[in-house]
Formats: C-alpha cells, sequence, structure tokens
C-alpha cells in the first residue's frame, strides 16, 4: 500500500530521525527539503497564466463538475436531479416570505416554467455553471465568454467604462470588471426577470445585482464566487461559490447546443 506524507509530517520525521542520529547528515536533509518546499510554492505562484500586462490570464475552456444547475441549495437525489451539496454559503437562500411561495410555485412546474427549458438564455451567474463547456478569451481590455448552450455570448469590459445609465432590461445583464490584485471583480447589473438560478425554481427580479469574483486556485482551476443582491426578493445579499475545470482534453472544443432546434427536426429533418 502506497503512504502519502504531507510536507510537514515528512520533516517531523527527519527531525525525529536527526535526533535519533545525531548526525550533520541529517540536518543537511532537513534543511535541503525546506528548501525545495519553498522553490515549490514559489513556482506554483509562478505557474498561474499570466498576460502581457502581468494580470492573470483566465483564457481556456471550462466547466463546473457541481450540481448547481439543478438546485443551487443542498438537495436530496430526485428523478431529474443528482444529490447535491449546493453552492450557496451558509446553505439556504434568505427569501423574503411571499417569494418563498413563489419559488415552491417554480418548483412544482419546473419542467414547464424553467426558462432553461424554453432555450432562453441562462442569465447570470446560471450561464458559469450550466452543463456545458464555455470558453474565455482575454485581452487587456475586456474577456470575452462563449458559451456551448445556444452560442452564447458575453462581454466582460475591464477598460475603466461604466455601465451604461438607465435601467435596461438584459438576459446577460451588463458587465464591468476591476482587477483586486489577482481577483478579477466583475459588476453585473441591467437584468430582466426571465432568468432562473437553476431548475429548481430559484428566481430573481429585475432589481438583480450580481458581483463575481474570478480567482486562480491553481493553473487549471478557477475559484467563482458571485454576490447575489436583490432587494425586491431577498432579505439581504448572499453568495455561491463554487470551482471551475480546465479543460485539457486533446483537441477539446466547444461544439453546438442550439436546444430550439430540437423541436423543428421533423420539419428539417
Amino acid at each position: 500500500m502506497t503512504q502519502h506524507f504531507t510536507a510537514g509530517a515528512v520533516v517531523s520525521k527527519l527531525y525525529s530521525a536527526t535526533l535519533a542520529i545525531g548526525t550533520v547528515f541529517g540536518c543537511m536533509m532537513i534543511l535541503f527539503l525546506l528548501v525545495v518546499l519553498g522553490t515549490v510554492r514559489a513556482e506554483s505562484g509562478a505557474a498561474i497564466p499570466r498576460g502581457a500586462n502581468s494580470k492573470p490570464d483566465f483564457s481556456g475552456s471550462w466547466q463546473t463538475l457541481s450540481t448547481a444547475d439543478w438546485d443551487i441549495e443542498p438537495h436530496n437525489a430526485r428523478k431529474d436531479a443528482p444529490a447535491g451539496l449546493g453552492v450557496v454559503i451558509g446553505g439556504n437562500i434568505p427569501y423574503q416570505p411571499w417569494a418563498v411561495e413563489k419559488r415552491k410555485a417554480n418548483f412544482e412546474k419546473r419542467e414547464e416554467l424553467d426558462p432553461r427549458n424554453k432555450c432562453y438564455l441562462p442569465g447570470i451567474p446560471r450561464a458559469n455553471y450550466s452543463p456545458y463547456p464555455f470558453q474565455i478569451f482575454q485581452s487587456d481590455a475586456d474577456l470575452t465568454l462563449l458559451y456551448e448552450y445556444a452560442h452564447t455570448a458575453r462581454t466582460i469590459y475591464t477598460n475603466g467604462s461604466k455601465h451604461p445609465s438607465g435601467h435596461i432590461d438584459w438576459w446577460l445583464g451588463d458587465s464591468r470588471g476591476q482587477w483586486d490584485g489577482d481577483t478579477l471583480v466583475v459588476d453585473v447589473i441591467h437584468f430582466n426577470d426571465e432568468t432562473w438560478f437553476d431548475h429548481s425554481g430559484n428566481f430573481h427580479s429585475d432589481a438583480l445585482h450580481v458581483v463575481e469574483k474570478y480567482s486562480f486556485i491553481d493553473p487549471d482551476h478557477i475559484r467563482y464566487e458571485a454576490r447575489i443582491e436583490d432587494p425586491k426578493v431577498f432579505t439581504r445579499p448572499w453568495t455561491i461559490e463554487l470551482v471551475l475545470y480546465r479543460h485539457i482534453e486533446k483537441n477539446f472544443q466547444l461544439l453546438e447546443y442550439e436546444c430550439y432546434t430540437f423541436d423543428y427536426e421533423h420539419f428539417y429533418p
């Protein structure tokens, strides 16, 4: 059986051996290991992809492995969804009393009412954890996100520009980003009220305000957070957190998923 030790455990064992043997060699081994560990830590930080402007570069193809698209709250398995621990920090969404009843009604008729079942754009943040990959193209001025689902395209502006004035009903909102160290912080407003957070009927109004955070865990994993605020529906802001995984398969690419076309297959076989 293969045994795995943490760096601290290895150092502890070498230290114990040094005390027992009392040799200069043991001390040299500990010193060597500490130097190696420090080098690995430094190299892992340097390994994060960066652009010419030294900012983290999120370019690549990404996808979540979470069950958030079915239900962002903790849930048991059911016929139309696998079980999941949820991605809402704290577990439950802080709905206002009237909204709890609406969410229940949505759930009961979810197959009929889920906007994604109607092939509508999924909205933000749901687009990032739908069970379809998406690709990021990054420049100094913006990030373009292309989603496999329905050829959805989104732009996150990082050029210092402001949101357009007035309220605008957009499916994906308007996204303006800025850097906080190595974290990309994206402010998203101007939503309509036609999208859900998941297949379980969790919903919002047109007052939705989302603040996203993208940060590397390592070169192939992004920690994704989204702070949700909607005073018409929730009693307070709340946050989801999940991991996005980089696709590293050979020749991986986005394919087509135009769900509305399936209803016309008998007309255009």
